[in-house]
C-alpha cells in the first residue's frame, strides 16, 4: 500500500479527534449538556472503531517532523462561537478527507465511506446547537434577579414606555412585555420601543405569547405557555441566539420543557394572585420539586411579595417574576429596587444591604 494515503488519514484522524475532544468538553465542562458530550463522544469513539485495523500501518507512516503543513501561522479566533466553529470544521474536513481516501481499493477499512459522510453529517447539527447554546447562555446568565412583565392590562392606560424606562432605572435587567387583549398591529409600535430602550440599557426584552412579534422586533427571547405553540417549533423558528422560556404547573411539564429547547423555567403561580385569577397555584413545595428535576434555570412567579420572597429565594428560585407588585405602585422605580434589594438579603443573609423604605 502506497504510505501516503495513509499519512493523510493519520493525519486526519489526529485533526478530527482532537477537534471532537475540544468541542466534547465544552458540552460536557462548559454548557453542562449530557445530551451533546454524549453524541460528540459517540462520533470520537465510532471514528476510533471504524479505523482501529489501520493503527499499525498509520503509525508506522507518521512523519510529524517533516510535515511542510507542521507550521502554518492558524488565524486567531474571535471568541469562543469561533472557537467552535474552527474546531467543527476542523472535524469535518477531516472527515469528508477520509470519507473520500476510504473508497480507494487499498484501503481496507473495517467500514465504507458512507460512515464517515453520515458522521460528518451529524456533526453539522451539533455544531449548530454548541454555538447556539453558547450565544444564548449569557442573555441565559442574566436570568438571576427581578424579572418584570411588563402587562398592558395592569398598566391600565398608563404609559408603557415610561414604566418600562422607571423599571430599568430601578436596576431590573428583564422585562417581558405581555398584552392578551389588544391587537398585534398596535402592540407592535410599542414593543419596538421599549425593545430599543431595552437594548440601550443592556436590558433582556422578552415577547409573551407571540412568536411574530418576537421576530418582528428582534427581541431577545420568547416567553410561552403550555397552550402556545409546542417549543420545537418555537426553537425552530427562531433565530439560534434567541432564548425560549416556558410556564409550567408540575414536574413532568418542566422536564419535557427542558428536553425541548427551553432555557429558563418559569414555575407558578406559587401563591394565589390578583393578576391571572384561573392560574393553578402550585406552592413553595412544587419550585422545589421541579429544582430538583431540571438544570434549567428557574423563575418563579404568581403572587410574590417582598414578604415572601425570602422564602421563594430559599426555595430555588433564580429569578422572581413580578407584576403587580410593580406595576400595582405609584413609584415603580423604588418598589423595583426594594425588592431587588430584598432578594440580594435573601441570597446573602450576610450582605449589609439597607432596604428602601416604601412611601405611602
Amino acid at each position: 500500500m502506497p504510505p501516503q494515503p495513509l499519512r493523510i488519514i493519520d493525519a486526519n484522524l489526529n485533526r478530527s479527534g482532537e477537534g471532537l475532544r475540544f468541542l466534547e468538553d465544552i458540552a460536557r465542562f462548559l454548557l453542562n449538556d449530557v445530551t451533546l458530550s454524549q453524541q460528540l463522544r459517540a462520533i470520537r469513539h465510532d471514528l476510533a472503531r471504524e479505523t482501529k485495523s489501520l493503527n499499525v500501518k498509520l503509525l508506522s507512516q507518521r512523519n510529524s517532523e517533516h510535515d511542510v503543513g507542521a507550521h502554518v501561522e492558524a488565524t486567531s479566533p474571535q471568541g469562543l462561537p469561533d472557537l467552535i466553529t474552527a474546531n467543527a470544521k476542523r472535524v469535518e474536513e477531516s472527515l469528508r478527507v477520509i470519507e473520500e481516501l476510504a473508497k480507494l481499493p487499498e484501503i481496507s477499512l473495517a467500514t465504507d465511506s458512507a460512515k464517515f459522510e453520515q458522521a460528518r453529517f451529524n456533526l453539522y447539527e451539533l455544531e449548530k446547537k454548541l454555538i447556539s447554546k453558547i450565544l444564548r447562555q449569557d442573555k441565559i446568565k442574566r436570568l438571576t434577579g427581578l424579572y418584570v412583565i411588563l402587562d398592558r392590562q395592569v398598566l391600565a392606560g398608563r404609559n408603557e414606555l415610561d414604566i418600562a424606562s422607571q423599571i430599568i432605572r430601578g436596576g431590573v435587567k428583564v422585562i417581558q412585555l405581555r398584552d392578551k387583549q389588544g391587537n398585534k398591529g398596535e402592540l407592535l409600535p410599542i414593543a419596538q420601543k421599549i425593545r430599543n430602550l431595552c437594548s440601550k440599557s443592556n436590558v433582556l426584552f422578552l415577547i409573551n405569547d407571540y412568536l411574530d412579534l418576537a421576530l418582528a422586533v428582534d427581541a431577545d427571547g420568547l416567553h410561552i405557555g403550555q397552550r402556545d405553540l409546542p417549543l420545537p417549533i418555537i426553537r425552530k423558528e427562531l433565530p439560534i441566539d434567541k432564548i425560549t422560556g416556558c410556564s409550567v404547573t408540575t414536574v413532568a411539564q418542566a422536564i419535557k420543557a427542558q428536553s425541548q429547547g427551553a432555557d429558563y423555567i418559569a414555575v407558578g403561580s406559587i401563591f394565589p394572585t390578583t393578576t391571572k385569577k384561573e392560574a393553578t397555584v402550585v406552592g413553595i413545595d412544587r419550585l422545589k420539586e421541579v429544582k430538583q428535576a431540571v438544570l434549567a434555570p428557574l423563575v418563579a412567579i404568581g403572587g410574590i411579595s417582598q414578604s415572601n420572597i425570602p422564602q421563594v429565594v430559599a426555595a430555588g428560585a433564580d429569578s422572581i417574576a413580578v407584576i403587580s407588585a410593580v406595576l400595582g405602585q405609584e413609584d415603580v422605580k423604588e418598589v423595583v429596587q426594594q425588592l431587588i434589594a430584598k432578594m440580594d438579603l435573601a441570597k446573602n443573609p450576610n450582605l449589609k444591604i439597607q432596604i428602601p423604605k416604601f412611601r405611602m
